[in-house]
């Protein structure tokens, strides 16, 4: 794979209310689905498994992760680098807590306007979310 590709996972994930969980990395000012770059040797749900984690406070399982496609897309936060994104839904297992490099965590009602959005959220997952309901 070209060296301006980053393979990562990323989670949809709601809550009661139908809100979906975005996150903004320190330094950054797109939001997006909680995720991150897949490590050598790791499977996409094993490295979500681990972001959520690391990230968030939230432990899940790969067994609990619904896969919901593979995409490309352009990253958010690296200017000229592609994604190629496995995406999956992850069930809401506690309360969000940030941590590491996340800087911010909003639940964000998706029939309602986010003024900086990271196009893998814009084009593929909030559509995908909205087609479902």
């Amino acid at each position: 794979m070209s060296s301006t590709v980053l393979r990562i996972a990323a989670a949809v994930i709601e809550n009661e209310a139908g809100q979906l969980l975005f996150v903004r990395k320190h330094g950054t000012s797109a939001f997006m689905q909680p995720g991150g770059k897949i490590e050598p040797g790791e499977s996409p749900a094993e490295c979500l498994v681990r972001e959520l984690e690391e990230e968030l406070g939230l432990v899940l399982s790969p067994a609990e992760l619904t896969e919901i496609g593979r995409f490309d897309a352009d990253a958010a936060n690296e200017p000229g680098m592609t994604l190629d994104a496995w995406c999956f839904r992850a069930p809401l297992t506690g309360v969000p807590a940030i941590a590491a490099e996340i800087a911010e965590a909003i639940w964000w009602d998706p029939t309602t306007s986010l003024p900086a959005m990271a196009p893998l959220s814009r084009d593929f997952l909030v559509p995908f979310v909205l087609a479902a309901r």
